[in-house]
Formats: C-alpha cells, sequence, structure tokens
C-alpha cells in the first residue's frame, strides 16, 4: 500500500542546514514580498507615534551638522581643507548614518525576533536585508539633504570641486551597505551567546565615528600612520566620497581597494557566522 503522502507534490520542501556553505539566495527573492512587509512594518511603526515622523531623518542631520560647525569649526578650529565646514560635516555625517545604522539595526536581529523566529520558518537573512532596505530610505533622504546644501553652496562660489569619482558613488553606498550588514550578522551571530556585546554595539559605533574622517580631513593624519589609519575601512569610503563631491584634498584609491577586500571578507565570514547559528540559536536564546 502507498503512503499518499509520498504521492504529493510540495511547492517547498524545507530542510535541516547542515553545512556551513548551505546558504540559498534564491529562497531570498522567492520571500520578497515578505522583505517588503518588514520593511513598512519597520518603517510604520518606528514613526507611528510621532508628530514630524519622517522629518526626524533631516532633522537628526542637520542638528547634528550644526553642532560640529560650532563646536569643531568655531571652538575647536579643525580645518576641513578650504570646504565649507557645514558641508564638509554634512557630507561625512550622512555616509556614516547610513553604515552605522545598518550595523546597530541588524546587530541585535537574533534577540529581537526570537519569537518570530522561534514559531514560523522563513529564510532568517530576510530581517537584516529588510533593515539595509528601510535605511536606505533614511539614507536616500539625508542625501538629498546633502545635495540641497552642496548646489546652495555650489551657486555662492564655494570651492567645491566635482569630478569622475562621481560614478563610484553606487558603489560607495552598496559597499557602506554589506558593510555594516556583514558586521551587524556577524555581532548579531555572537550575541546568540555573548549578550554583552549586544551593550558595547552603540559604544563602538561612537568610538569608531571619531576614528574615521568626519570631524577632521585625512590629510591631518600623519604620513607615518596613514596606511594604519586606512586600515579602518569606512575611513576611505568616506575619505571617496567626500573628495567625489568636493574635489579638496587628495584620493586615495588603493586605499580604498583594501577597504573593499576587507568589507567581502567581513561580509563573507558574517554570513557563515549567521548561516551556522541560525540552527542552533533557539537553544541558548
Amino acid at each position: 500500500m502507498t503512503n499518499p503522502i509520498e504521492n504529493e507534490k510540495w511547492d517547498q520542501i524545507i530542510r535541516p542546514k547542515t553545512d556551513w556553505l548551505d546558504i540559498h539566495f534564491r529562497e531570498l527573492w522567492n520571500y520578497r514580498d515578505l522583505v517588503l512587509f518588514f520593511v513598512k512594518r519597520d518603517f510604520s511603526a518606528f514613526y507611528k507615534q510621532t508628530v514630524l515622523g519622517p522629518l526626524w531623518y533631516v532633522i537628526q542631520p542637520l542638528l547634528t551638522t550644526i553642532v560640529f560647525t560650532v563646536v569643531f569649526g568655531k571652538v575647536a578650529k579643525i580645518p576641513t581643507d578650504g570646504i565649507p565646514p557645514f558641508l564638509f560635516y554634512l557630507s561625512g555625517i550622512v555616509a556614516w548614518n547610513y553604515f552605522a545604522d545598518c550595523l546597530k539595526n541588524t546587530s541585535s536581529t537574533f534577540i529581537t525576533n526570537a519569537n518570530i523566529f522561534g514559531k514560523v520558518y522563513f529564510p532568517r537573512l530576510t530581517v537584516p536585508l529588510s533593515v539595509a532596505l528601510i535605511n536606505m530610505i533614511q539614507f536616500s533622504i539625508q542625501f538629498i539633504l546633502f545635495l540641497c546644501f552642496y548646489f546652495f553652496f555650489m551657486v555662492k562660489g564655494a570651492p567645491i570641486y566635482p569630478n569622475k569619482w562621481l560614478m563610484i558613488i553606487p558603489l560607495l553606498i552598496m559597499q557602506m551597505a554589506f558593510l555594516g550588514l556583514g558586521i551587524g550578522i556577524l555581532v548579531s551571530s555572537l550575541t546568540t551567546k555573548y549578550r554583552d556585546l549586544n551593550f558595547a554595539v552603540g559604544f563602538v559605533i561612537s568610538l569608531w565615528m571619531y576614528a574615521s574622517p568626519i570631524v577632521y580631513p585625512v590629510s591631518s593624519v600623519p604620513d607615518k600612520y596613514l596606511f594604519l589609519y586606512m586600515l579602518n575601512p569606512m575611513a576611505p569610503i568616506i575619505d571617496m566620497f567626500r573628495f567625489a563631491f568636493l574635489g579638496n584634498g587628495i584620493v586615495h584609491p588603493g586605499h580604498w581597494m583594501i577597504s573593499i577586500m576587507m568589507t567581502v571578507i567581513i561580509f563573507f565570514v558574517g554570513l557563515l557566522l549567521f548561516n551556522r547559528v541560525e540552527k542552533t540559536f533557539s537553544d541558548t536564546i
């Protein structure tokens, strides 16, 4: 007598992952509607009971730039390579915010979504991927804000010189997303056993910001420490992002290549560990 279950045709068969490299990227595409649902859910939930709503996307970088301009530009008098201080700080803040938000919001993926992960099956990577997409919305709004001030200063005759490196801006944005996502899922995987990391993320991001050329130009770093400084993968990204629009200073494409290689390695390691931990995280959370 044949088993009727064996004769049934299933649209999808869920099997346990048995290998570190058992990653199904096509499955993410099949669940693209779920990714968009997470994006809409998080966007509406975050601003549901706020008065200003998405305007906070503009207010936050604007106020931060004003504070940096006063404290670091007027009081500390840190040079900006001839670039208007407001534009110098805003360009760094906009680029940094996207990376930092991707890292911070994906670093608690397993802890935040433990209840959902334990009840229903779907590719776990859809959650950090949706975070990167919703942060892209925030970045787009802040990038438009930057462009408004950029053209305003250009019309006023400020010494800014857009150049051919503008063509790599999409690559820089993509790299920031992969770097933030890679470190975020790496930390998220480790926090299933080491909860202390979840508390340290915000502190480390704050320190990392000041170790990147946000409030000072790369030209202020002594030559003997420049290579070591550029091992910070975000330093070449922000330097290239700023140089592409403003044109002041010296571009470092070699250091950017090293940053790209580090980004690929970090993302790949984070992906492998995330894939490994998702099979057993419910036993430790």
